[in-house]
């Protein structure tokens, strides 16, 4: 009998355009050797030009997804993504109190075509219940903003967002600086408040981009399942979401996904 690979879970919303989402995390953590397992909290309807529409399963759903995996599989790392609602949000947070595996949060509220996948209402409860329990967080700049008010434009603002994020309780606090208006890299930081790690790569001229965010968080759970450092877990992740976007394809008439199965290629 062969050996059981490393198990993750996804708590996230289904994109139905595969591009991000639960479908982005499953493809990533089957690239990355470990065994994917899935909480759905939200069914959007989805594709290359948007977000057409998204409905919240009732908190008893999300929760009975997840207890059925755990208490029968088990988990080594969990990943959340899209939450949708304050409801969700302290639901996926108590069930995570109680799970002895590292955590990484990708605090999602809106899409890649900036249409809204948090209610305004459940920012307090990402701050006060969702981030105290992480090991990691990986707000981007927009999410670092909507949840501390802090407006990045240079890499002493990514440290100063770290700082933020840090004070809400989340052990480690990953600043992804794609979204900085300049530069020939893309640029993140990764720190616990006196460790710092900066992670640079070449920026690919590549607008087909769907999915980047769910693809960095679910690598860098895998890392975790695997027994790697916070910090080695995000170098490899980071790593591995550069060749998906280098290698992101036109899918429909918008924007694309990366490509999961760059190494495969």
């Amino acid at each position: 009998m062969t050996s059981r690979p490393p198990l993750v879970l996804t708590v996230a919303g289904s994109d139905s355009g595969g591009g991000a989402g639960i479908q982005a995390d499953l493809k990533t953590m089957l690239a990355l050797g470990v065994h994917g397992m899935s909480v759905i909290t939200a069914v959007t309807a989805q594709n290359s030009l948007g977000v057409q529409g998204a409905w919240e399963l009732p908190e008893e759903a999300v929760r009975a997804q997840y207890r059925a995996v755990v208490d029968d599989i088990g988990v080594q790392a969990v990943k959340t993504g899209m939450l949708a609602s304050a409801v969700l949000v302290e639901t996926v947070a108590g069930l995570l109190a109680g799970t002895e595996a590292p955590v990484v949060v990708d605090p999602v509220g809106v899409s890649k075509h900036g249409d809204p996948l948090l209610a305004a209402s459940a920012l307090d409860a990402v701050r006060t219940k969702l981030l105290p329990v992480a090991t990691v967080a990986t707000p981007n700049l927009d999410e670092v903003a909507q949840l501390t008010g802090v407006v990045v434009e240079d890499e002493a603002g990514m440290r100063r967002a770290a700082g933020a994020i840090l004070s809400y309780g989340p052990r480690w606090a990953l600043i992804k600086g794609g979204h900085l208006p300049s530069g020939e890299e893309a640029v993140d930081l990764l720190t616990d408040g006196s460790e710092e790690l900066w992670l640079r790569a070449p920026r690919h001229d590549n607008r087909h981009t769907h999915g980047t965010g769910c693809t960095l968080a679910s690598a860098v759970a895998s890392g975790l399942a695997k027994g790697l450092t916070v910090p080695e877990s995000v170098r490899q992740a980071k790593e591995y979401v550069t060749g998906a976007i280098a290698a992101g394809f036109a899918l429909g008439g918008g924007i694309g996904p990366v490509d999961h199965a760059w190494r495969l290629r």
